[in-house]
């Protein structure tokens, strides 16, 4: 009888195996559009066809991106601005340039679901130190409506500041609305939706799921990085809502980063933003002048959102970085916690070295994920090859994220350049055309750079043995990092 089990489990597990790699392998020739994640799975189930294909299921299918249509036809078609037939008043530049620019601003235009708005004003905080209580004194003085979005907001700590401003707000007679993704309620306890409900404040979790959902959605997140109060000024950028910003109160483990207050019309593309995705949580549709207000000019920055995700909007963040590398004539600055570029934007890295564009790229010398370091290192020799330079900071871990372009052009936002963010994630950036917000975001870089290191050719050849190994062990895992 032993004997006859064992058999029929050996040859359930064998048929099991054939059928998922099978399975598998059809989905991934038909369906898979990265190569070069195509073939790390093709390798990794023909090599292993008992696990592999599971593994393919939770980490290799973009289950997502089914459901995120889902949720686009769930709530009406999603907003889409007209694009304009005039072209953008670009005054600062004539010539060659402001054809470029021209060139960009249309394809822009073309691949995001909003229009270049005219008048902004974008204000740079630093650090939560900056960044919270400008936050906070917003919250404080709000009269009508707060809509908040924020991938990871820890309850205790300057968190607890924000839910007791929240909760204050509501009593005032304040229509607040707050999201926060499911996955990043789980980097603190309790969790953050627990205290915002016991305290009155309409929060949904998105995404929330159990058990085996959740395994199988984990890596696919709502990373925006949202508040609006009253509709008329906006916070947004990379920083999430935790002890670890607040710089100057020496955390166990600080975070430098850079976040953005915003005035001007753009803020009702912010708030379009989190109105749509408020509505696949909810159902509830954010309309009227409560939530989206008149909206006068402010400044002088010219803005366009540009709207990424696991749906309709998928890799058009990728898109708008190919296409600003390409518009690229002078100079690139990139400033990214995260640096595991695809293999789109690698060639168009080094396409701008070979035209004489100045690159330089700054990341973190100790990253806050390990692994995530040892591969970008590994990308490294074939851009330094062309002429590209490399930094990477100094501790403490600098999450920011700008993406500056010849001088006018500024990306700035929630999205890193890896895998993750790049496809994976819902994201949200802002594309700014000021010759003066450049140079003041490029002088956050240049400071920056002061305190960090050049990587060379040299120093990575001569990098122990067992380092490079490591690294180059990573680097096949570099689709799924």
């Amino acid at each position: 009888m032993s004997w006859f089990i064992h058999s029929f489990w050996s040859d359930t597990l064998a048929l099991l195996s054939i059928v998922g790699s099978i399975t598998a392998l059809l989905h991934l020739f038909l369906r898979h559009r990265d190569y070069r994640s195509a073939a790390f799975w093709t390798a990794m189930i023909v090599l292993e066809p008992l696990f592999s294909p599971l593994l393919y299921l939770l980490l290799g299918i973009n289950i997502l991106r089914r459901s995120g249509r889902r949720y686009r036809s769930g709530i009406n078609e999603p907003w889409r601005d007209p694009v304009p037939d005039q072209p953008l008043p670009f005054s600062d530049t004539d010539g060659c340039a402001a054809q470029e620019h021209q060139q960009l601003a249309r394809t822009l235009d073309r691949i995001s679901r909003f229009s270049h708005t005219h008048g902004n004003r974008l204000e740079i905080l630093h650090n939560g130190d900056e960044a919270m209580p400008r936050m906070l004194e917003a919250i404080r003085g709000a009269k009508e409506s707060i809509s908040l979005a924020s991938y990871i907001f820890e309850a205790t700590g300057i968190g607890a500041d924000f839910v007791a401003e929240l909760s204050a707000a509501v009593k005032r007679g304040v229509q607040v609305r707050v999201m926060v993704d499911d996955a990043g309620t789980r980097y603190s306890w309790p969790p953050v939706v627990d205290a915002l409900a016991k305290a009155g404040v309409t929060v949904r979790r998105f995404m929330p799921s159990r058990m085996i959902l959740r395994i199988i959605t984990m890596n696919l997140r709502n990373h925006r990085k949202i508040l609006v109060v009253d509709g008329r000024t906006a916070f947004t950028g990379g920083m999430n809502i935790r002890e670890g910003n607040m710089v100057s109160r020496k955390p166990p483990h600080a975070v430098h980063d850079l976040h953005f207050e915003v005035t001007g019309p753009c803020v009702a593309q912010i708030q379009r933003v989190f109105a749509e995705d408020w509505a696949f949580c909810t159902n509830e549709l954010l309309e009227g002048p409560l939530w989206f207000p008149d909206l006068s000019a402010t400044g002088t920055t010219t803005a366009i959102g540009i709207v990424d995700g696991p749906d309709e909007d998928m890799e058009v963040m990728p898109a708008a970085f190919f296409a600003a590398l390409n518009a690229a004539r002078e100079e690139v600055k990139i400033v990214t916690p995260y640096f595991l570029p695809n293999a789109v934007l690698m060639a168009a890295l080094r396409l701008c070295a070979v035209r004489g564009v100045k690159v330089t790229i700054l990341t973190p010398g100790q990253n806050n994920i390990p692994i995530v370091g040892w591969a970008a290192r590994t990308l490294y020799p074939e851009l330094l090859s062309v002429g590209c330079r490399i930094f990477e900071s100094a501790p403490p871990f600098d999450h920011t994220k700008i993406f500056l372009i010849d001088g006018v052009w500024s990306f700035l936002g929630s999205t890193n350049w890896d895998p993750r963010s790049l496809r994976l994630n819902f994201e949200f950036n802002l594309a700014c055309h000021d010759a003066e917000l450049f140079q003041r975001l490029s002088a956050e870089m240049d400071a920056k750079l002061a305190h960090s290191k050049e990587i060379t050719q040299e120093m990575l050849e001569n990098a122990p043995p067992l380092q490079r190994i490591r690294n180059g062990f990573v680097r096949l895992f570099i689709p799924v990092l």
